[in-house]
């Protein structure tokens, strides 16, 4: 018997982030799929569930919860093994630190909502769509890349040698980034632990190729 319900999209990456999570946390969740191309976000009957219309939103505990780093948080404090966060508080700020410079810089103004308002109001074609998309990943990208290669702190993940909440925002920006063709050779410390990632059963069973809506 399933203890969540999460409600998604393949192709979303803070849905991918929950699964991730779920996946290393040990928690078994069924799925059930909104379609954002389709609209199906703004049904009626998921805007009770969840009024800004976005995915994910995960039933647990008896909780409705939105906000995929929020719900990481939530099953970071309700179910603490294996930890996400380092236990110092220096290692917790580093960790958030590296995680929101991809979910609140690079993933608010390159999501899908954004790029087809590009398209609508302001005349984007979808090479103009892809460009900004690679624009914005290479600004914060670098950055990362320079962290990650010179700080002490980072081991085989982005902080040690097991997997962190940093982790699990970086890697659905990575798989996103093979879709706008993003030149991954200036960021070779990104792509190492990206690799080890994928090498953890809890990451590759939480692909969007993997999931049962994937197109």
């Amino acid at each position: 018997m399933s203890d969540a319900l999460l409600h998604g999209y393949f192709r979303s990456s803070t849905a991918f982030r929950v699964r991730i999570a779920l996946n290393l946390k040990g928690v078994a969740y069924d799925q059930t799929f909104r379609h954002l191309r389709k609209g199906e976000q703004r049904a009626p009957d998921y805007l009770k569930l969840n009024p800004q219309g976005l995915v994910p939103t995960l039933e647990i505990d008896g909780q409705t919860l939105t906000q995929s780093l929020a719900i990481i948080e939530y099953l970071e404090e309700t179910r603490p093994d294996p930890a996400l966060l380092p236990k110092d508080a220096a290692g917790r700020a580093r960790v958030r630190s590296l995680a929101h410079a991809v979910a609140l810089e690079i993933h608010p103004i390159n999501n899908l909502r954004v790029l087809e308002d590009l398209k609508t109001r302001f005349g984007a074609d979808d090479a103009a769509a892809a460009g900004w998309f690679r624009h914005w990943v290479a600004e914060t990208f670098g950055a990362l890349e320079t962290r990650l290669a010179s700080e002490a702190q980072t081991g085989r993940f982005c902080h040690g040698d097991a997997p962190t909440l940093a982790d699990i925002c970086l890697v659905p920006q990575v798989i996103n980034n093979t879709r706008f063709n993003v030149d991954m050779t200036p960021y070779p410390t990104i792509s190492r632990i990206h690799a080890a990632c994928m090498e953890i059963e809890g990451f590759k069973q939480a692909l969007p190729a993997n999931q049962p809506d994937a197109e």
